[in-house]
């Protein structure tokens, strides 16, 4: 028989998944790492520019340092801000007000005509308004297109700071000494500008799936807490508070060989040109370590590879202590990057997991700013231990300390899931 003439013929049911794994996800993701290496800048520019900051000002060192101390509670308490801003308005929202911070907070920095404007400037335009809103907020967004290869997806976003770490400090001492601190700054206000907001505007144009559209509504995990659903003594308060004191003990911990391996150096007679090939070496073993991570989440979960890392982090961290030697130094760098760099990922993708998606900026905000939080204040306790004992040794034994307790946090939500626990990673 023949179709009747005019008759309108059925729309094809959407693919089950609609967007997600799509071509436009893995732009999303892209976009996204780019975004997070560019604007990690705030992460690391007031590092390279401080002997010449503390020249310009004729301050002491500490007074030259608050520009970076107010950087970094800038990005812990950005972190959960601009997460929150995302689960209301989307991601665009808080990427583009990230921009727009960041070029005029740099802007605003080599204008400075006292070390007070040039560290409330660095605090609130580039930490607290400009770089938190290319980390947490990104990896959470990121997390909704994908499904199958979430793992993946969240650790190659992560890797966006990382690859700030290796990239901008090179090319921040470059410019810095052959223009001048306020040239420099001025350039990466318009940098940011001119690269960042057609990212923003462009590439994440499109609000995140669904729910129902990205097969999840079967899936999601109930809040915990509510009466008949397992498990109902855990409330997600707890959970959550848990997830950030394992997320501020790993960072403390891991802040000791990142944070002093130059000092350490120094102290050996090795020289800080050694020190920072080490942290060099030790940033891009951890960017090999967060996308082995992602595969590795993809096939066991998020629990068990913050398991793995923690222990593996812990022991690359112990072999500090016996081991001083040069060359040794070199291959324990390497392989405290190999092992740690997929700790921070892991969380982003339990809390993706354990908590609902309308949530996940706000959940995975907070628990990245504390993990921000651990690197700052083991940067500090480290120091402050060395002080006091005039060695590196017990700040080692600290961090393994604190590291015990992740790995004991870890341990438990991987007995929870074995047990079956519907709310768990």
């Amino acid at each position: 028989m023949s179709r009747q003439a005019g008759a309108v013929l059925p729309r094809r049911a959407p693919r089950e998944g609609g967007d997600v794994e799509s071509f436009h996800a893995w732009l999303r993701l892209a976009a996204a790492m780019a975004l997070g290496a560019i604007g990690g800048v705030g992460m690391w520019s007031m590092v390279v520019v401080l002997p010449a900051v503390q020249a310009e000002f004729g301050v002491a060192r500490a007074g030259a340092a608050l520009p970076y101390t107010l950087v970094a509670l800038g990005l812990v308490v950005g972190g959960v801000l601009m997460g929150r801003l995302a689960d209301r308005f989307g991601i665009r929202v808080p990427v583009v007000l990230g921009t727009l911070s960041l070029g005029l907070g740099y802007i605003a920095v080599s204008l400075a005509g006292s070390l007070t404007s040039f560290a409330v400037a660095y605090g609130v335009l580039i930490g607290l308004l400009g770089t938190s809103a290319m980390f947490g907020p990104l990896i959470a967004d990121v997390s909704h297109w994908f499904d199958r290869r979430r793992g993946l997806a969240v650790a190659l976003c992560a890797s966006g700071n990382y690859l700030a770490g290796a990239i901008w400090p090179p090319v921040l001492q470059h410019f810095v000494a052959t223009a001048g601190w306020r040239p420099t700054h001025l350039g990466v206000g318009l940098f940011c500008l001119a690269t960042m907001l057609p990212l923003a505007l462009i590439a994440l144009r499109r609000p995140v799936p669904a729910p129902a559209a990205r097969g999840e509504a079967a899936r999601e995990p109930p809040p915990a807490g509510r009466r008949g659903e397992a498990p109902a003594e855990i409330r997600p308060d707890t959970l959550q508070g848990l997830l950030m004191l394992a997320g501020v003990s790993c960072c403390v911990a891991m802040s000791m060989p990142q944070v002093h391996i130059v000092a350490y150096c120094v102290d050996l007679g090795y020289g800080a040109a050694r020190g920072a090939e080490m942290l060099a070496l030790m940033l891009a073993f951890g960017v090999v370590s967060r996308l082995a991570s992602g595969w590795i989440m993809d096939r066991i979960g998020g629990a068990a590879t913050l398991l793995l890392g923690a222990t593996l982090q812990a022991a690359a961290l112990a072999l500090f202590l016996p081991f001083d030697g040069l060359v040794s130094l070199y291959v324990i760098s390497a392989l405290f990057g190999l092992f740690q760099g997929g700790i921070v990922p892991s969380y982003a993708m339990i809390a993706r997991t354990l908590f609902p998606a309308r949530e996940a900026g706000t959940r995975i905000g907070l628990v990245m700013a504390a993990t921000l939080a651990g690197m700052a204040l083991g940067g500090w306790l480290s120091g402050a231990i060395f002080d006091a004992t005039g060695s590196y040794a017990a700040a080692i034994v600290n961090g393994l300390l604190w590291n015990l307790v992740t790995i004991a946090i870890a341990a438990w939500l991987v007995v929870r899931r074995l047990g079956r626990r519907p709310a768990f990673a």
